[in-house]
């Protein structure tokens, strides 16, 4: 997700894409806690993890610095085998594969987002703000 650097980055292009990253991590995540404790029939068809890596995107034009996605990889353990024979998904030795997902740390990753992205609206109604102030000054 690279956007062209033919013009300098404004405060609200900065905001405005660490938004967008803060919303894909949002959304893994919410992604992670509904797949939390699902099972499987095998270790590859079991829900993995999954987590948005970040690249720093720097404007040489005016100093600013904002982030992008560059991906989006599964991480985490793998997933966890139990003996269920009397799930349906179980295997021909009656296991199944039950989705690593650490609901904690989860929940924490997605304060923590929506922590960042109201920062990122904050910064951008102040900028507003001083630009309609500003513009005042010359009524």
């Amino acid at each position: 997700m690279t956007m062209p650097d033919a013009a300098p980055m404004n405060i609200f292009q900065v905001s405005g894409r660490a938004m967008s990253a803060q919303l894909v991590r949002m959304n893994t995540t919410a992604s992670n806690l509904a797949n939390a404790g699902s099972v499987a029939t095998t270790a590859d068809a079991a829900y993995k993890t999954m987590k948005p890596v970040f690249r720093t995107h720097f404007d040489a034009a005016n100093a600013l610095a904002t982030v992008d996605v560059e991906s989006v990889v599964n991480a985490g353990e793998a997933p966890t085998k139990r003996y269920d024979p009397g799930n349906p998904l179980a295997d021909a030795e009656g296991n199944v594969f039950e989705s690593a997902v650490d609901e904690t740390r989860e929940l924490v990753d997605m304060m923590e987002a929506a922590r960042t992205y109201q920062n990122n609206v904050e910064v951008m109604q102040t900028a507003k703000t001083l630009i309609v102030d500003t513009l005042k000054l010359g009524r």
